[in-house]
C-alpha cells in the first residue's frame, strides 16, 4: 500500500508541478525571454547616411554596439525653439547591451553635429536566442 502511495505521489507532483516548469522553461528557451532587459536597442536621428555611417562605425569600433542599420529616410517633425520644423533625416538602430547604454549615449553626444541629439532606448523583451547571446558576445559588460 506505501509503494503505490509513493507512486500515485510523485506521479501527481510530476504531472502538477515539475512537468509545467519545465516546459515554461522551454517555451522561455525558445522565444529568447529568458534574458529580457539585458539588451537593449537605442534609437538615434541623423542629418543623413554619411553622418550615421560615421557614427555606426565608431560605436561598433568602440565595442558599444554590435549592430547598426541606418534607416536612410525618415522625416521627422518636431518644436525647437518655438518653430514646427519638418526634416528629413537617418535613423540609426543600435543594438547593444542594457548596461552599455549610458556609454553609448556618451559617444553619441560627442561626436553628433545636432546641438540636442536624440539618443533613447528600449529594452528588448525577447528575440532569437543566437542572436541575442551574439550581443552578448559581442559586445562586454560594463567595468
Amino acid at each position: 500500500m506505501l509503494k503505490s502511495v509513493n507512486k500515485k505521489y510523485l506521479f501527481t507532483l510530476y504531472v502538477s508541478i515539475i512537468r509545467p516548469c519545465f516546459v515554461l522553461a522551454q517555451t522561455n528557451m525558445s522565444t529568447g525571454s529568458v534574458d529580457a532587459d539585458k539588451y537593449s536597442v537605442a534609437y538615434v536621428t541623423v542629418p543623413n547616411k554619411d553622418v550615421g555611417k560615421t557614427i555606426g562605425h565608431g560605436l561598433v569600433k568602440n565595442k558599444l554596439a554590435a549592430c547598426v542599420n541606418i534607416v536612410p529616410e525618415v522625416t521627422s517633425i518636431y518644436e525647437w525653439k518655438d518653430e514646427i520644423n519638418e526634416d528629413s533625416e537617418a535613423l540609426l538602430m543600435i543594438k547593444t547591451r542594457t548596461s552599455q547604454v549610458d556609454k553609448l549615449t556618451e559617444y553619441v553626444r560627442s561626436v553628433h553635429p545636432y546641438e540636442v541629439c536624440e539618443v533613447i532606448s528600449l529594452p528588448i523583451k525577447n528575440g532569437n536566442p543566437p542572436y541575442l547571446k551574439w550581443i552578448g558576445d559581442t559586445v562586454p559588460e560594463t567595468n
